[in-house]
């Protein structure tokens, strides 16, 4: 069980003035690195109304759709039918767990130590303290609560917390809602390629789902932190609420850009075997979480991925003699163990798989 000292948030109530050196991103990495002109300030991601999934509409969506997941791999959604009393309760929830739950009561759900995407409550989300490059990793400015709740044999509402007390009750159904949603969104993302509304989810097989809590206490150097790496997640599609603070950010054209929450929105994030279902003609969204020194952050993101045994690779209907496969076959347990093994760093992952064209 991991000891008090390894939570951000111990440290952030302690009041320190000067974060520990594992946390201190180096000079590239850092949010003040790169310059963001005035145009990238004022931009946000792509917001699409699903118009209550109107049948009668579902074109204009559909080609939305498509144009978000070719520029930008993220998006937001609104009126998607998930309810907001939902999304209202998952974040004053989750936010209590964090503030009013007792840290004796939090360690009783802890992660295992040592051991790669275990559910509970944490900080490290890597195994090792190195890199694929030897590098000491630094670490992120955020605890955790990670959940599995999909398929259903690995649902285990035991391992959630029982503060407060609906918490078991609101992760299930909200598991529930955003695997509706995740299936409506695939089905939507493979028709605007040109293909059957059940191909991509075809392809990814039955969701394994897990929902991860994040919560970002206020940091006395932000300047030198990230609460989140840069980095594309590894499964399929992303589905992701935040609170009013905001502190995600999407890389776009080189510049990154905050995603400035949008009441009752839901933030979509392609995923990397999204990308390589796609055959590269939609990208996973790059992203990271910055902090700041005046208020805690909370989101909420539900990750739908492959079994760990299924193979990846570009669907057949998106190869031919000028569309070659851009990327190699990969078994998804294998990718992900490359994953947190190596790192994130970017899309360096995805970007192994690369063939030569």
């Amino acid at each position: 069980m991991e000891v008090v000292g390894d939570r951000v948030q111990t440290l952030a109530d302690a009041g320190i003035s000067q974060v520990p050196t594992q946390y201190i991103q180096p000079p590239q990495n850092r949010p003040k690195s790169i310059t963001t002109t005035s145009a990238a300030a004022n931009t946000n991601i792509p917001s699409i109304d699903l118009l209550g999934f109107d049948f009668d509409r579902r074109d204009s969506v559909r080609d939305a759709i498509g144009r978000a997941c070719g520029d930008w791999g993220a998006f937001h959604v609104t009126n998607h039918d998930v309810p907001t009393r939902l999304l209202d309760q998952m974040r004053t929830m989750a936010l209590s767990f964090f503030k009013d739950c007792p840290m004796e009561d939090k360690l009783k759900y802890a992660c295992e130590p040592n051991s790669a995407a275990s559910e509970g409550y944490g900080s490290k989300m890597l195994v090792s303290e190195e890199d694929g490059n030897g590098a000491v990793s630094v670490l992120d400015w955020r605890d955790y609560f990670d959940h599995h709740t999909l398929p259903l044999s690995r649902r285990n509402p035991s391992r959630w917390s029982h503060f407060p007390p609906n918490y078991r009750e609101v992760v299930a159904e909200y598991s529930d809602e955003m695997k509706v949603l995740a299936q409506r969104l695939l089905g939507l993302i493979s028709e605007s390629l040109g293909l059957s509304t059940g191909r991509i989810e075809e392809a990814v097989g039955e969701f394994y789902q897990n929902i991860t809590v994040s919560y970002y206490p206020p940091c006395p150097q932000p300047e030198l932190t990230l609460g989140l790496q840069s980095h594309s997640d590894f499964g399929a599609i992303t589905l992701l609420i935040q609170d009013d603070v905001g502190g995600l950010q999407v890389l776009k054209d080189g510049e990154w850009v905050t995603v400035h929450p949008l009441l009752d929105a839901i933030v979509v994030l392609l995923s990397d075997q999204a990308e390589i279902i796609t055959n590269g003609k939609y990208k996973s969204a790059q992203h990271r979480a910055i902090t700041n020194s005046s208020r805690a952050r909370l989101s909420v993101a539900t990750f739908n991925d492959p079994a760990k045994a299924v193979k990846i690779s570009p669907v057949s209907e998106l190869i031919g003699n000028s569309s070659p496969p851009r990327y190699r076959e990969v078994i998804y347990g294998e990718y992900v163990s490359s994953w947190y093994s190596k790192g994130p760093e970017g899309k360096r992952n995805i970007d192994a798989l690369l063939l030569d064209c």
